[in-house]
């Protein structure tokens, strides 16, 4: 397995999302990913930095790890031919280390544009409908297209890395599944659905990766752990066919009301104790997923973090899981 970094742009400042980044890669993690949010789900957590203009810094400041957005919608608010254009782009300022992360979205970030928010079936319409017109531009070709919510006209990329972007398709159920196994070179999900791991090697994407993030909140103090990772993650606590209809903050935090501190903790490793932390793991390497990023409660926290997964975590879990 390999071990990620994640970026919050919804926790965390910009310029302290490169930096981190840059200190990530010094203490060893494999890749990173990095969130693309309109929004922040929460009020408490307060940012939501453009994500591919910190990929452009991160780019530049940073030398080995991967890049990844996790995820990107290409549905709505962004329009999938400037999709194609800013990973193409991302890919050659990186010197091929990026990868496309895409995801069907969530009505939080995709409502500012003001065209309302289609249900999942057209969503997924819509999605497969935007990773074709990525991956056709993607060739450097000029691109033509029509289809049922997209049109494209005579666009080609006049920058092309030399190395093809990788695209990676978020699922959480069997139809998105099923997408990603079509038209992915890797799948991404960020809960352990062992069963759309197994379809998605099934039905075209066998052999190949599988990207999950675990929720940490890595400290000396349990009980401050456990009040910080409510603090920025009691929002997860309805699970993705909620979590994708909500519009606004203000939605969250009452979806959220009734979510106890040791609600979050079921889910979210809290402490200093590796050996939760390798648990936690496990539950997904059964579920099939070769990558998992961590990403770490709390902006102020992160140096912490890194210091602790540098001596300790990251030594144990390769010598657990390889």
């Amino acid at each position: 397995m390999e071990f990620g970094y994640t970026l919050l742009c919804e926790q965390t400042p910009p310029k302290q999302l490169v930096t981190d980044l840059v200190e990530a890669e010094d203490a060893g993690f494999d890749y990173s990913v990095i969130s693309d949010h309109y929004f922040p789900w929460l009020e408490a957590q307060g940012h939501s930095a453009y994500a591919w203009s910190v990929l452009g810094a991160l780019a530049q400041a940073t030398h080995r790890i991967p890049l990844m957005t996790f995820v990107t919608c290409p549905i709505m608010r962004y329009h999938p031919a400037v999709v194609a254009q800013k990973a193409a782009t991302v890919g050659i300022l990186s010197d091929g280390r990026f990868t496309l992360g895409l995801g069907a979205g969530e009505n939080l970030n995709e409502h500012v544009v003001g065209r309302g928010w289609p249900s999942v079936d057209v969503r997924h319409e819509m999605f497969a409908e935007a990773v074709e017109i990525i991956k056709a531009l993607f060739s450097g070709d000029y691109v033509n297209y029509e289809g049922k919510h997209f049109r494209v006209d005579s666009a080609k990329l006049w920058d092309v890395p030399d190395r093809r972007v990788p695209i990676g398709m978020a699922a959480f159920g069997p139809r998105a599944g099923r997408l990603a196994a079509q038209h992915a070179d890797l799948l991404i999900s960020d809960q352990p659905v062992g069963e759309v791991v197994s379809l998605f090697h099934r039905e075209g994407g066998g052999g190949k990766p599988v990207y999950g993030q675990i929720p940490v909140a890595y400290g000396q103090d349990y009980e401050e752990c456990k009040q910080r990772a409510h603090r920025y993650w009691k929002f997860s606590a309805p699970a993705w066919k909620v979590m994708a209809e909500l519009p606004g903050t203000v939605n969250f935090e009452a979806a959220a009301e009734t979510v106890r501190p040791d609600d979050v903790a079921e889910s979210v490793p809290c402490g200093d104790n590796v050996e939760d932390y390798l648990q936690a793991v496990q539950q997904w390497k059964d579920a099939g997923f070769t990558h998992i990023a961590f990403c770490q409660s709390g902006p102020d926290h992160q140096k912490d973090f890194r210091t602790w997964a540098e001596g300790d975590l990251l030594p144990a879990l390769r010598e657990r899981f390889g």
